[in-house]
Order: structure tokens, then sequence, then C-alpha cells
């Protein structure tokens, strides 16, 4: 059996579909109940519940052989795992924002206000910028808003939020989209059937995406 965890909601329910697609499904995941463990011994899958911010923890520690994660949980966090597939799904962009008329005054420490702290800094020190990191865990587009900070790291989908607020988008740090990930212990003792399922799961997305 393959115990992959499943972020929680509508990516979820997308990455469930694909991966019942690629020949992995488990019907009773689909009924109206409050269940966390499905299984399906005929496919050799067995799927859990995870609140996303958490499957990373999951597979990292063995819980769980896959797991799907967003890019920016990876970058964040760094865990100990296996990247093996992108599969294009829950795609947005992680950005820094910040008001329209903002210009950065090299001479003045930066002030940053976002949930991402490591991406932040990572992203600053490669330009020798100096920053001050302001760690905030919602309503981000208020810190420049309020003076709270010069601009924002934050995740960026359509914009819309940006705008209303009357904030753009200055840069863009990298491109965000689910990830399937792998523990790397089960990876090597379950090797052939994950690499099947990767294989698998890569035709799916590639199926979808013509």
């Amino acid at each position: 059996m393959i115990n992959i965890a499943l972020p929680k909601g509508r990516l979820g329910e997308k990455v469930y579909a694909l991966l019942a697609q690629a020949g992995y499904p488990c019907p009773e995941l689909l009924e109206d109940n409050r269940k966390l463990t499905f299984e399906n011994p005929e496919a050799g899958v067995r799927y859990f519940w995870v609140k996303p911010s958490d499957v990373a923890v999951y597979v990292e520690r063995g819980a769980t052989d896959l797991g799907i994660a967003g890019k920016d949980i990876l970058l964040e966090y760094r865990p100990d795992v296996y990247e093996l597939l992108d599969l294009q799904m829950g795609r947005c962009r992680m950005c820094v924002a910040g008001p329209a008329d903002f210009v950065d005054d090299h001479a003045q420490t930066l002030r940053v206000a976002t949930k991402f702290p490591n991406i932040a800094a990572t992203y600053y020190s490669e330009r020798s910028r100096e920053i001050e990191l302001i760690h905030l865990n919602g309503s981000i587009e208020l810190a420049p808003i309020l003076g709270l900070s010069d601009v924002i790291v934050d995740i960026v989908e359509t914009g819309k939020t940006l705008k209303e607020n009357g904030l753009s988008v200055h840069a863009e740090i990298v491109p965000i989209s689910a990830r399937l990930i792998a523990n790397k212990a089960a990876f090597k003792f379950k090797s052939s059937e994950i690499r099947a399922l990767t294989a698998r799961a890569a035709e799916a997305v590639a199926e979808r995406s013509k």
C-alpha cells in the first residue's frame, strides 16, 4: 500500500481526481462523511486528509509515503523530502508587492512584512539588500497601508486583493504550484510502486494540459 497525504480543500479534491484518473481511485473518499482515512486495497493506495501546511511534516517523518504540498511550503520550511512531480495545480506566484508609487531607497533598511520569512530573507540576501523582517500570519496587505512595512512578500493568485487595497506587484520571486513529494526511506523501499504512480500521474498531468 502507498500512503498518500492529501491537502484538505479544493486542491486536495482536484489532486485526488488526477490520481484517480491515473489509476488510483478510492470511491469511499467521495462519500459525504467526516473520515480522514480511506483505502483501496485493489489499487494499492491509502489516502489521508491533512491540513495543507502539515503535509510536508507527515511525509518527512514517514507517517505517509507521499504527499502533495505547495512549492511555497517546500521553499519556506525546506523539509527533507524528494520532490517528484509538478502537478501544475494551484498555480500562483510568490511576489514582492507594495504601494504602486513605492520606490526602494537603498540608503534605508527595507521593512518587509510576510508569512514567509525564509523565502523573503533568501530573496533579499541574494540581492545583498538589508531588510527588517516583520513576520505576520494574516492580512499581510494591511502592513504597508498602515505604515508597518514598506513592502510585503506574499502569494499572489489574481492580484485582485492587492489592487483593491491600492497595492501592486513590484517583483515576482518564484512561481508556485502543487508538487508530489516523497519520504526518502519510503522511496527506497517502495521504489517500484512510487515510480509507477509518479509516471502515471505525470501522464495524467500531460493529458489534462492538452
